[in-house]
């Protein structure tokens, strides 16, 4: 419980910082941060539009946020979201384009297949690296993601190349019979479902079963976890590949649902912005789905605050860096906050009357 009440108030906390400090980035700007912080929520909840846009954007959140989660849990710092974003659509692109004229399910179904388990092997590798042979998680991961942005041009620009596609290279179309769909007559696709059942899913995971108590102890202290018996490295490597195809479904939506062909375009910036949801949530996956919504929504009022108030696109990207070093600096706060246990004052009370 008092774990709980400390992270809940130093994210707080951490929050309020951020804004004010953006506040003050926006005051330089010559811009009242008022109108400029109505204008982002008219951007990302005013109008059923605006909702649209704010889950479209919040749904690869959600998946990328897992890949840094997960790994996370077992005391692994990995940021390789956007290459393994990269991947999964790559490899979706590809299973797509190879099985198109069958049936559209059993294509859809391949193509996530197909995205998380490249993307899965791609993260696990980072996992593989750090256990046997010490190699930091957070560098190796970090520095393939350039790899997978080089093999994806490499390929797109390549012999994959649909003649087509002059401005912008692409690979071929996968076919619009194996699109994914949108929730009724909204522009939300159902990548939207496939992260909140995923979140919800790992959620259950990693708090309800032995395997998520068997990461809470080798995160904690792998020494202690091989005393207890626990196989560490399958652990680990099994969390890492969990995380990686988690952001290779965020490829495959990518692909599926919004570009139908791989492209640049898959190297958004989903998967750095997936960090700093996993940590604003604390790696928790039920509370990815809530801070996956509210920076989709800062995303999506980009434009808005672009038009309105003179300010750059990359406005958004200036904020998310904001509040992400502010998490990051309120990292050393955690475990030294005295928060009285009044339940457990009360107890001793009762227990020096007696």
């Amino acid at each position: 419980m008092l774990k709980t009440l400390e992270a809940f108030a130093v994210t707080l906390v951490a929050i309020i910082i951020s804004l004010v400090l953006i506040s003050i980035f926006i005051w330089a700007s010559g811009n009242s941060f008022i109108e400029v912080y109505q204008t982002i929520y008219k951007g990302a909840f005013g109008t059923w539009f605006s909702w649209q846009n704010t889950l479209v954007r919040a749904a690869p959140l959600m998946l990328t946020a897992l890949c840094t989660a997960i790994p996370a849990r077992v005391g692994l710092v990995v940021i390789g979201g956007e290459g393994a974003v990269v991947m999964g659509g790559l490899f979706a692109a590809i299973t797509g384009i190879s099985l198109n004229g069958m049936s559209p399910g059993f294509v859809l179904f391949a193509m996530l297949f197909t995205g998380a388990l490249s993307a899965g092997l791609w993260i696990l590798g980072v996992g593989a690296l750090q256990y046997y042979r010490g190699v930091n998680e957070t560098i190796s991961s970090l520095l393939l993601n350039y790899i997978a942005i080089a093999i994806l041009n490499f390929l797109v620009v390549g012999f994959m190349r649909d003649p087509a596609t002059l401005n912008k290279p692409s690979t071929h179309h996968i076919g619009d019979a194996n699109m994914m769909g949108v929730i009724g007559e909204s522009s939300i696709h159902y990548g939207l479902v496939l992260g909140i059942l995923l979140c919800i899913a790992l959620w259950f995971v990693t708090s309800r079963t032995t395997f998520g108590f068997s990461m809470k102890i080798t995160g904690g202290n792998p020494r202690t976890a091989k005393l207890a018996g626990l196989n560490v490295g399958k652990i680990i490597l099994v969390s890492c590949f969990i995380g990686g195809a988690c952001a290779g479904i965020a490829g495959v939506v990518e692909v599926a649902a919004v570009h139908g062909r791989a492209n640049s375009s898959l190297n958004a910036g989903y998967g750095y912005a997936g960090i700093l949801v996993a940590f604003l949530a604390r790696h928790n996956p039920m509370a990815i789905i809530l801070f996956a919504i509210s920076l989709g929504g800062i995303q999506a009022s980009g434009g808005l605050m672009q038009r309105r108030h003179d300010l750059p696109d990359a406005s958004v990207l200036v904020m998310q860096g904001i509040i992400f070093v502010v998490i990051l600096a309120s990292e050393v706060f955690y475990g030294r906050l005295k928060i009285p246990n009044l339940f457990q004052s009360q107890k001793t009370a009762q227990e020096n009357a007696a």
